[in-house]
């Protein structure tokens, strides 16, 4: 059986460190833990695969600022981290209410190390605990893989298949396409639950078939009301072709279902092959886009490109997205594309999806405006940022519009960290941003080297900055907003949540530190450059 965040708590090495779980009241003893790591590093979250018990000293969250530790909690939730715990004393009283709020809005639980105890002797004590239990797991999913194998060489149906696996881990299990159609399911003897009515109708043996484009992600899982439902996605030659779903019910092993679902990708991998090998078009796509991630040279891409309905100079737009369920986003995405009947490949890497999209000879720049504005307005309820790349005149430009999109989300990250909390970006939600908007972060990022940054909106702003420091204002942030506006004093007013006379007011004292009120000279653009290049690393 797996071992529960309840059980880690009780065992000797953790509690010496007197353990206590908030939310209260949560069921810590329903929370598989896959493994115990310990760090400081805030940004600790890409590393991670799902089901870790994280602890950490606190020492890096004493000094972090409200907004990073709220950060920090919402990555790791999204993640999929079975808990977090926090030591308490000495450089961390206690934990920060905000971050509990966070964790509590995020369903992540936070444990509260309220005694010192040696971190890495918890680690060995634990993780050779969770070492003795992945072994059995993986014995036993090892023997569905190799039953499913012989199923599959005896040419049974993907139910049939399915069977196995659903025998092994006492779950109902459903195969489909990346667009949700199911293609093949089973339950297993006994089973009283429901797994919907597709996949009561293809278990009675009415399946459909729906081959899918674009290489798959990873898998994770999420709890659910009556038990865990475990998502994996099945690439086949690169190409995603379906998404397998365990739903585990609570008598069961989560974490036996986890590898075994994992184990089962490539033998399910083949059957899909079988029965809906990808077609030339998919195949080109998937190869272009890992072209286009890998900065191939331009004859490669160039290459590639006609065979996935990109023509050479095809105007086109790279979007990098990041999402809580990117897999989901990405059938939203392209069927948004697709009933516009707009080019397009994507990659699913790791939780980054990629979207490469094609666009008209004939007025480009408005189709892509037009494109900005239609990928707010995408349908479902999504957690995401889309970052559109800049326009790349041909499809060899196209990982420079990827490297800008991505640099566009790096600065809107260090926008939100820099807002006062009044206009800090939602943290949920769907979010597009445009790297049109970035292009001068992005420029001084790539062309000017930090110290010359610092030294030139020292030079520009120095009194504004020490003002704000001085005197806890925000100064700044009121500069950057008016001069967004173009110097739209009624505007800039409502976006910074101030009072008319509140703003005149503010605007007087920048002018009186910056020497004179900017407008018609050419101090204008300084400042203004300088207000963007402000808080970049």
């Amino acid at each position: 059986m797996s071992v529960f965040l309840g059980e880690i708590l009780a065992h000797p090495a953790l509690a010496a460190a007197d353990p206590v779980v908030h939310p209260l009241g949560v069921a810590a003893d329903a929370q598989p833990v896959r493994w115990v790591h310990s760090s400081e590093v805030l940004d600790i979250a890409p590393l991670l695969r799902g089901g870790e018990l994280l602890l950490c000293g606190g020492i890096t969250l004493a000094t972090a600022t409200p907004a990073k530790r709220e950060d920090y909690v919402r990555e790791l939730a999204q993640r999929g981290i079975a808990a977090l715990a926090i030591e308490t004393g000495g450089a961390l009283p206690e934990i920060p209410a905000n971050m509990l709020e966070k964790a509590e809005e995020y369903g992540l639980p936070v444990v509260e190390l309220r005694k010192v105890v040696p971190f890495v002797g918890v680690m060995q004590a634990i993780n050779s605990l969770l070492v003795s239990e992945s072994v059995g797991h993986l014995q036993q999913a090892d023997a569905a893989t190799r039953a499913m194998a012989a199923e599959l060489a005896h040419g049974a149906s993907l139910d049939k298949i399915l069977g196995v696996l659903a025998g092994i881990t006492s779950s109902a299990v459903k195969l489909t396409s990346p667009w949700g159609v199911t293609m093949g399911s089973a339950m297993p003897e006994g089973w009283n639950g429901d797994i919907g009515a597709e996949a009561g109708a293809a278990a009675a043996g009415d399946t459909a078939d729906d081959g899918g484009s674009g290489p798959g992600g990873h898998g994770g899982f999420h709890g659910r009301a009556g038990g865990t439902v475990i998502t994996v996605d099945i690439p086949v030659r690169g190409v995603l072709m379906g998404r397998l779903e365990v739903r585990v019910p609570d008598a069961a092993d989560v974490a036996l279902a986890q590898v075994a679902g994992e184990r089962a990708v490539d033998i399910l991998g083949l059957a899909l092959l079988q029965h809906t090998p990808p077609g030339l078009h998919a195949l080109a796509g998937a190869e272009l886009m890992r072209a286009v991630l890998n900065a191939a040279p331009e004859w490669r891409l160039e290459q590639l490109a006609p065979g996935a309905g990109f023509p050479t100079d095809s105007p086109s737009v790279v979007a990098a997205i990041h999402a809580a369920s990117p897999q989901e986003l990405r059938g939203a995405v392209e069927s948004f594309l697709s009933s516009r009947r707009i080019p397009c490949a994507a990659y699913l890497d790791d939780a980054e999806l990629v979207v490469m999209i094609g666009l008209p000879c004939a007025d480009t720049v408005g189709e892509r405006r037009q494109l900005v504005e239609s990928l707010k307005g995408l349908e479902g309820d999504h957690d995401a940022v889309i970052a559109v790349g800049p326009l790349a005149g041909g499809v060899a430009e196209a990982a420079w519009s990827l490297a800008e999109a991505r640099r566009t989300l790096e600065v809107r990250q260090i926008r939100r960290r820099n807002a006062s909390a009044r206009r800090r970006y939602p943290a949920r939600g769907l979010v597009v941003v445009d790297a049109e908007d970035a292009a001068v972060e992005s420029l001084s990022l790539t062309c000017l080297d930090a110290s010359s940054r610092e030294a030139f909106v020292n030079r520009q702003l120095r009194a504004v900055l020490e003002h704000d420091a001085q005197r806890q204002s925000q100064l700044l942030e009121t500069l950057q907003v008016w001069l967004d506006s173009g110097c739209n004093t009624a505007q800039s007013a409502r976006e910074l949540h101030l009072e008319r006379q509140s703003m005149h007011h503010r605007l007087q004292r920048i002018f009186e530190l910056c020497g004179g009120d900017p407008r018609g000279t050419g101090r204008l653009a300084a400042l203004h450059l300088a207000a963007r290049m402000a808080g970049l690393p």
